[in-house]
């Protein structure tokens, strides 16, 4: 929107510019269809200038070291500008008159361009000099990436409250559109998920620790992509993490040279972890799919295989861990029941004995 408005008040001022140009009289006056073709040479002047722009919207740091102070650069150039022609200027009928017009066309392009560039590039902001670097400051090296699915799960808001992650968050305009669409669903299930997820996208932007940034720029290589390569795209283009819960999408991202923390893998890496010989409780909820194996679950959703347990179904006992596995889907525990737990036959399970 910001741009559009600029775009908008740059052609504004090249119509007052061309006005200014009509009525200087430095054109032949007896040839009218000049000043026709004055207006209109202006005003593709600054189509053109417009069209470059939006035809290159990622603009090379190195450049905005050149334009860096936005209308005080613009306006210096132009001066200069001016002050190089002086030699050409004088050898023109009215040289006062064409030094003024050229200057305030200079003035006009160089001015816009910029200001666009420091609009566009406010994110990566860097102008150098030697031995001194002045840089925006942010959170952290790397931004992190928020995928629909992690919001909708809702854990990421602990993580962040947590302190888990140190950089800023950045989820863009199109995730925000189809998490807005689940929530609008005539599914029930997808419905709730959706309002759940905006929930924690509230709790996010309202927390004044979080710094979550909402990414609504269209970048050129977004079009004619799916939204999961959009993610990728965008994780490639701000050289940050992304954070999701899609498998698949994990898959894509690590193929294309992304770096990907998925939820479910660091919730499993913080589960605890149980040496053979140990000994926990647990509540044996259901019988196992073996003879005589019951089946519990520890407070982090720990699968627990009871051997002899089937006969404590729904009663609290320890047991003895006899070996761990760990798969794709999760930490599974194999123990060997010990004895019963007479002061909590009917209580939670999960504790370490």
């Amino acid at each position: 929107m910001a741009l559009s408005v600029l775009r908008f008040v740059f052609l504004v001022v090249l119509a007052g510019v061309a006005v200014v140009v009509i009525k200087s009289g430095i054109y032949p006056t007896q040839s009218a269809w000049i000043v026709w073709v004055l207006v209109l040479g202006i005003m593709v002047l600054g189509g053109a200038v417009i069209a470059l722009d939006v035809l290159f919207p990622q603009k090379p740091l190195h450049i905005i070291s050149a334009v860096y102070f936005g209308l005080i650069v613009g306006l210096f150039l132009a001066y200069v500008a001016g002050v190089a022609l002086t030699p050409i200027f004088e050898s023109l009928q009215s040289p006062d008159k064409v030094r003024n017009t050229v200057q305030l066309i200079l003035a006009a392009v160089l001015s816009y361009t910029c200001i666009s560039f420091l609009m566009q590039t406010k994110d990566d902001f860097r102008f150098i000099i030697p031995y001194v670097e002045f840089s925006k400051e942010v959170r952290g090296r790397r931004p992190f990436i928020l995928d629909t699915s992690v919001v909708i799960d809702g854990r990421i808001a602990d993580l962040v409250e947590a302190n888990l992650f140190d950089s800023r968050l950045v989820l863009p305009r199109f995730a925000i559109s189809e998490l807005q669409a689940i929530a609008d669903s005539a599914d029930k299930n997808k419905r709730t998920r959706g309002r759940r997820g905006l929930d924690i996208l509230n709790r996010l932007r309202n927390n004044p620790e979080v710094e979550l940034e909402i990414f609504d720029r269209d970048l050129p290589e977004f079009a004619g992509q799916s939204v999961d390569l959009k993610l990728v795209v965008l994780a490639k283009h701000l050289e940050g993490k992304l954070v999701t819960n899609d498998f698949n999408l994990n898959k894509v991202a690590r193929v294309h040279g992304v770096p990907v923390i998925n939820v479910n893998d660091l919730a499993n890496a913080l589960k605890p972890h149980f040496l053979p010989g140990e000994h926990i409780q647990v509540r044996v909820v259901r019988p196992g799919e073996e003879e005589r194996q019951g089946v519990g679950y520890l407070e982090d959703g720990t699968m627990v295989v009871v051997e002899d347990g089937r006969e404590f179904v729904g009663k609290a006992i320890y047991l003895t861990v006899t070996s761990v596995l760990q798969t794709s889907a999760g930490r599974m525990i194999f123990g060997r029941f010990e004895r019963l737990d007479l002061g909590q036959g009917s209580g939670r399970a999960g504790g370490n004995a």
